[in-house]
């Protein structure tokens, strides 16, 4: 070579590690300065939306879209002059919005465990984005979550570590886990919470419910072991709330009342209680209601007794009703339908503060004006008490 003097072989198409070395980069005269033309803040932005779509597998119209959205907002001010925290969780918040437009099953904490981001800070951002940009953001669909959650199940096909009893149909097992988080959502039991931990508990219900002789002595930590998933931290608590529902639904169905049942074997009709859960909840509730008007009819009836014989007050055998309303299994009260949060609420009332002990009166201690004129007279009182006195 005239220029550096490297003597090459015949034949030698690219250079080695050593002729790299001696390599320098384009200047800016010769380059087309695109690259230069955008801020390196936008240029890291890029990189971490392609990253993300990367590892989420996104089709390329999501990547394109999310980029279109970074560079509308950072060209306003809000995001502009944010701090780098933010900056770096805005690349993340335009994929989420992608994925929810177009009714892609992407929850958020994925993409905060993926940005290793505070969730509450990627809120405020993912709403700071929504409104600065005018952009309509769906709700995001169960139905969708619920079967891309199961299609990263490993139980469909058949491997070494997995039991022959633990493999199960997807076909057979979708529609009963859509089943457990409709009802887990007409319980209460999905407002305000994250999704996965619900959907994972519903799946391993509906998968106990399947076969559940051999599958009844499996916990929920091996089950998400055998499946190939993470088991979130409050999935025990959503199964335990969502075994409640069952069984105060099962105290309504007239051919389970002579069985005890419990949190084992409840699973084991499932089927029934879903293929019935419209009315077992309507008369679950309404029974609830029907025990406080009758509650209050009581009340009212001690305190003001109606005479006997009146029209207006039946026989006693028809007030009473069903001798069984109300009541659950063990003849204990059954829960009203009310959120989580409000029937077992996390904060407790503070207790009033110890009031300071009295200090002992001595006789010496200032008297207040308005004390004084408690004392004082006014000359009607004067009259009046002459009158009284007689004198």
């Amino acid at each position: 070579c005239a220029a550096c003097g490297c003597v090459l072989s015949e034949g030698l198409l690219t250079t080695t590690y050593t002729d790299e070395e001696h390599l320098r980069e384009v200047a800016y005269s010769q380059s087309t300065g695109q690259k230069e033309q955008q801020s390196r803040c936008l240029q890291r932005g890029i990189r971490r939306v392609r990253d993300l779509c990367k590892v989420l597998q996104l089709p390329a119209a999501f990547e394109e879209t999310a980029v279109s959205y970074l560079q509308r907002a950072l060209q306003l001010s809000a995001f502009r002059l944010a701090s780098l925290e933010k900056k770096e969780l805005l690349g993340g918040c335009c994929v989420f919005v992608t994925c929810r437009q177009h009714n892609w099953p992407l929850t958020m904490g994925t993409v905060c465990s993926l940005l290793y981001a505070r969730q509450e800070l990627f809120a405020s951002v993912f709403l700071s984005l929504q409104r600065e940009l005018g952009l309509s953001v769906p709700a995001l669909s169960l139905a969708d979550l619920v079967t891309t959650h199961l299609s990263s199940f490993r139980l469909f096909q058949p491997t070494a570590d997995i039991p022959a009893p633990f493999l199960e149909d997807k076909e057979q097992l979708l529609p009963r886990t859509m089943g457990l988080v409709e009802l887990a959502s007409e319980t209460w039991l999905v407002t305000g919470r994250h999704p996965v931990p619900i959907v994972t508990a519903a799946a391993f219900l509906a998968w106990q419910s399947l076969r559940p002789g051999p599958r009844l002595s499996c916990p929920l930590a091996r089950f998400c072991r055998l499946a190939g998933v993470d088991l979130p931290p409050p999935a025990h608590l959503r199964l335990k709330e969502l075994l409640e529902i069952l069984l105060g639904m099962a105290s309504q169905l007239s051919w389970l009342r002579g069985f005890h049942l419990d949190r084992r074997t409840v699973v084991k009709h499932i089927g029934d209680l879903l293929q019935h859960r419209l009315f077992l909840l309507r008369n679950a509730f309404s029974q609830q209601q029907g025990d406080e008007q009758q509650g209050q009819g009581c009340q009212d009836s001690r305190q003001h007794p109606p005479a006997q014989g009146s029209p207006g007050s039946p026989p006693v055998p028809q007030r009473r009703g069903r001798p069984w309303a109300g009541k659950g299994q063990r003849g204990g009260p059954l829960r009203p339908l009310l959120p989580p949060c409000l029937i077992h609420p996390r904060k407790r009332p503070r207790a009033a503060a110890p009031a300071a002990p009295a200090a002992a009166l001595t006789g010496d201690e200032p008297i207040s004006d308005s004390e004084i004129e408690q004392y004082l007279r006014s000359p009607e009182e004067i009259q009046a008490f002459r009158k009284a006195k007689g004198w």
